[in-house]
């Protein structure tokens, strides 16, 4: 094997568990509350291993931020073409809402709330890289229903947004804010299946009723 893959290869396993352990202390001592001594400590490196991949907690954090959006985009994109605008649409607010309400996911978007007044780059790089993203992502999947005639919108990220909107309707916000500890399976079902009710009234066609 050539000896630059082989330290390429070196260098992704090593940056990988060094994100492993920065997770597991951002999770728990929170964004503040972490240091890269117990990052290092952690992730099993030494501080000086550590400084060579990221030159600061707040690079390291950004770095994590665009990893687990990226591994939450790849969760969600299996569903592969959309055919069936009530078919997809159920589908992709299910997995959508258990992704962002994991409580991993919850315990970030707290984080990066409260680093923002302080490091905004990290609020701009959580936004770009998971509710942008998101958000251009699924419209450009609701233009392709459009085409095969199941939809009918004039501005796709504008309705985007109102599926997104619709299907969360106010769950996320009771568990963001430690109202309840998480939802079930059953409530996230029920609120997918109104949003995607009222979606379907709003900017479906004949062709996009499944049931």
């Amino acid at each position: 094997m050539d000896a630059d893959l082989v330290a390429h290869m070196h260098d992704g396993v090593k940056r990988k568990q060094i994100l492993d352990g920065a997770r597991a202390v951002f999770l728990s001592d929170g964004f503040d509350g972490a240091s890269m001594n117990d990052i290092a400590r952690v992730a099993g490196v030494s501080k000086g291993t550590l400084y060579v991949y990221f030159e600061s907690k707040e690079q390291l954090f950004e770095a994590l931020i665009l990893e687990d959006r990226q591994q939450q985009a790849e969760r969600i994109a299996t569903l592969g073409e959309p055919e069936n605008a009530d078919e997809f649409l159920r589908d992709y607010g299910r997995r959508l809402s258990c992704v962002v309400m994991r409580p991993e996911t919850i315990l970030q978007v707290r984080m990066v709330i409260a680093a923002t007044g302080k490091f905004p780059r990290l609020g701009q790089v959580f936004y770009e890289a998971g509710p942008a993203f998101g958000l251009r992502s699924l419209a450009g999947l609701l233009i392709k229903l459009k085409a095969k005639g199941q939809l009918e919108f004039d501005d796709a990220e504008l309705a985007a947004q109102h599926f997104l909107d619709l299907s969360h309707a106010g769950l996320h916000k009771r568990v963001l804010f430690g109202v309840v500890e998480s939802v079930s399976d059953e409530d996230i079902g029920r609120r997918v299946d109104a949003a995607v009710d009222v979606f379907l009234r709003a900017y479906g066609t004949k062709a996009s009723i499944a049931r």
